[in-house]
């Protein structure tokens, strides 16, 4: 039977602490969440002072990024390339930058979706959650 690896609570603990932290660090206020493989919600936190419109981007791009098994931002430029008939796609509506999967042993597990600032700013925030998980 094969097998896969999947998140756990305490990971998604983990790596929550790690993107806070981050936002924090930059005084930045944003709506985190995370997601399984499937694009289920797991957790979602909104910091002080993030829009209430954020508690529903963060969770439609990890939904986004791990439905695609890639970064949000591969469809944002997809579709800011002219290719806008990709906004009909089934079942994602986060294809904006901050949406990034979470990889183990080659495996997408889920991903974080962040809201509230720059995209790129967003994304980084999502990446710093992801590096906690690696080290």
């Amino acid at each position: 039977m094969p097998s896969k690896p999947y998140l756990n609570h305490s990971q998604v603990q983990t790596m929550m602490a790690a993107c806070v932290a981050e936002a924090q660090a930059n005084q930045w206020a944003v709506c985190i969440s995370f997601v399984d493989d499937g694009g289920h919600l797991l957790a979602l936190t909104r910091l002080d002072g993030a829009a209430p419109v954020a508690s529903h981007i963060s969770p439609a791009k990890a939904r986004t990024a791990a439905l695609g098994r890639r970064e949000t931002k591969v469809y944002e430029d997809m579709i800011n390339g002219g290719r806008t008939s990709f906004l009909s796609a089934p079942f994602i509506d986060g294809m904006l930058e901050g949406g990034v999967p979470v990889m183990i042993e080659g495996h997408c597990v889920g991903a974080i979706g962040v809201s509230g600032v720059k995209s790129a700013e967003d994304a980084q925030i999502a990446r710093a959650g992801v590096a906690a998980l690696a080290s």
